[in-house]
């Protein structure tokens, strides 16, 4: 006789509703009648769609394990040519006069392999990168060779960081300084002098327009970088003094990463152009006008200003910010600058997953109960009892305050010695079931007490997985940023458990319990049980943008292995970059010891035991043996 749980029909479709993939994914994700989410690539010979449970199968097969970080070119490709497409339909849509020039933030992802696909991927599009530091610059100047593309140099410079922008100047490149202090000012007049290079300089304004989301706080009066009005006429006044205004062409503004409302943008684009005006007006002779960063992404599939999400597209985006610069400078006859923008989260936030595989599972639910109390139990354990019998939708919040008090009372005669260990099992067993029943009838209430609203999650299972929040996650933990998480398979099959995901640190914080949902955001996930001998893969998706740069060494985890894929136009999958994460070594050489030497005073304590007679030579041979591969070994868990 078939199972009436498992003759209920799921379809995938359900599993790609429940988990928001259509709204989050940008296209780029779905779900297969098989039941695998799949990456559906561009390629010249249209849309390939390639399951993720294949990849997993290839990356094994090539020694690499659980966790892995996987980037995918074809994604790279497409959200460039997005950003550049974007803006050339709104240039030519609204007769524009100017050109757009993309700036990738090299802080975002510092990645050898991602700042080179970003270059190759961006030279027909004359895209280029920004620079925060003297080691960016030298990553842009040893990367890009196209001298249309611009170089931003952002940040506080030393006169050796503008030194070697002006020898990128002289090599011919649109090498822009950003004037973040007055203090840079002066190193810039005095370092073109004594080398005989004209800059080409900006100044980044600090605008009074406020924006929402996480990083409010870029914006406004108290933003921590960019120069006030005042500020900004000493610029003038010295570059006119020192005969360099004519090397004045570009202003910058940045309101914040991630911001959620396009009316903020909207407001920050004419507040600039006002500033744009009255330098022009100076005399200064404008060419680019810099946004910064900003453009967000969905990260919970909202499209709301929650945050985590934005209420526009990247193409109403760009045509906004077109317009906007247009209607400005039209109406004093001014020539339409270059617009640049350096999007770096919308640029690479789609183009990584997180896979890891789940280790273990903790149920908070009981087993099973007998048909009737034991003859010699404790008072409080027949009370406990009894309001598990006669809860009710009626009764739901007096019976939730029954079986805490009847809980707590046991849990004191065990610690007083009143009741034996089978006693408090009993007890605690009863509790988790009542607190079951309650959980189980909240659906059928029309308004939920507010004590009892958090109840699904004080039951939700806890599935413990192979990766660290703080290496791998770190916004998810230090902002409370929200990922896309669900499983990369079984997505044909129900997920009826509800569950909060813990890393591998011993640390109450090493957990995901904020999800991406349809609905907003979720405080559990739906998973599917777990099946014994089987492997149950999870991924985070959108994590491409700041979490490998930085993730941090908790627990002395360390950087988990990467792969680059590139889909074909056939489906197939080229493998073109493995690397293999830190091994317990690496880690340890970043927190100053040194394996050989470890490795010695291991060998020395093995010795003395061989001579105290503790363990025999062939033991000490096998010890140090497994001492020497776990040096070598992957700081995760391993098969």
């Amino acid at each position: 006789m078939n199972n009436p749980e498992e003759s209920k029909i799921w379809s995938v479709r359900q599993s790609a509703d429940l988990y928001g993939i259509d709204e989050w994914s940008s296209g780029y994700f779905g779900v297969s009648p098989r039941g695998d989410v799949v990456v559906r690539a561009s390629t010249p010979e249209g849309e390939a769609n390639v399951s993720l449970m294949e990849i997993v199968d290839g990356l094994q097969q090539r020694g690499l394990q659980m966790p892995v970080l996987l980037r995918l070119e074809n994604i790279v490709d497409s959200r460039i040519s997005i950003l550049n497409d974007s803006f050339a339909h709104a240039i030519e849509s609204s007769g524009y006069r100017g050109q757009y020039r993309g700036a990738f933030p090299i802080k975002v992802n510092q990645q050898k392999h991602v700042i080179a696909e970003i270059a190759r991927f961006g030279e027909r599009y004359n895209h280029g990168l920004e620079a925060g530091s003297k080691a960016e610059l030298m990553i842009a100047l040893a990367t890009i060779t196209n001298r249309e593309s611009v170089i931003i140099c952002n940040g506080y410079k030393d006169a050796e960081f503008i030194s070697l922008g002006l020898q990128a100047r002289k090599l011919g490149f649109k090498c822009f300084f950003v004037l973040e202090t007055l203090t840079e000012l002066q190193f810039v007049i005095e370092r073109s002098r004594a080398l005989g290079i004209e800059p080409l300089i900006g100044v980044r304004l600090k605008l009074s327009t406020k924006v929402e989301g996480h990083w409010s706080a870029d914006s406004g009066d108290r933003s921590l970088f960019g120069l006030n009005t005042n500020e900004l006429v000493t610029v003038i006044d010295t570059l006119r003094d020192a005969n360099l205004l004519h090397c004045f062409q570009l202003l910058h503004f940045h309101l914040g990463s991630q911001i959620p409302n396009i009316r903020s943008i909207r407001t920050g684009v004419l507040e600039a152009c006002r500033y744009y005006i009255e330098l022009v007006g100076e005399g200064a002779p404008l060419g680019y006008l810099d946004l910064g960063g900003g453009l967000a992404i969905d990260y919970d599939g909202t499209c709301s200003t929650n945050g985590h999400s934005r209420n526009y597209s990247v193409q109403e985006y760009c045509i906004d910010v077109v317009e906007s610069i247009q209607e400005s400078l039209d109406a004093h006859g001014i020539a339409h600058p270059t617009i640049v923008t350096e999007s770096g989260r919308a640029t690479v936030a789609h183009t990584a997953v997180l896979l890891f595989n789940i280790l273990d599972v903790t149920h908070f639910e009981p087993t099973a109960l007998p048909a009737e109390l034991p003859a010699n139990c404790h008072e409080m354990i027949a009370n406990l009892w009894h309001t598990l019998n006669v809860i009710c939708v009626a009764n739901l919040q007096e019976s939730y305050n029954d079986v805490i008090y009847y809980r707590d009372k046991i849990r004191d005669l065990f610690n007083s010695g009143d009741i034996n260990l089978r006693h408090r099992v009993l007890g605690e067993n009863i509790y988790w079931a009542g607190l079951q029943k309650i959980a189980s009838l909240l659906p059928q209430v029309k308004r939920i007490p507010a004590e009892l609203e958090s109840l699904p999650q004080m039951l939700a299972d806890i599935y413990y997985g192979n990766f660290s929040v703080f290496q791998s996650l770190p916004d998810s933990w230090a902002i409370g940023q929200v990922f896309p998480v669900m499983p990369i398979h079984r997505l044909n099959e129900e997920p009826t458990r509800q569950a909060i995901i813990a890393d591998l640190t011993c640390d109450c914080d090493g957990k995901l319990q904020k999800f991406a949902s349809p609905e907003g955001e979720s405080t559990t996930l739906a998973l599917h049980p777990i099946k014994h001998g089987e492997e149950y893969y999870i991924g985070v998706f959108l994590v491409g943008a700041y979490q490998e740069t930085l993730g941090d060494l908790h627990n002395l985890f360390g950087d988990t292995n990467v792969a680059s894929v590139r889909i074909n136009p056939d489906s197939s999958i080229d493998f073109v970059h493995e690397l293999h994460g830190d091994s317990i070594s690496d880690v340890l050489t970043y927190v100053e010891y040194n394996p050989d030497a470890l490795y010695e005073q291991f060998r020395q304590t093995a010795e003395n035991a061989v001579r105290d007679g503790i363990i025999t030579l062939a033991d000490r041979q096998l010890m140090l043996a497994a001492y020497s591969e776990g040096l070598r070994g992957y700081t995760y868990f391993e098969k």
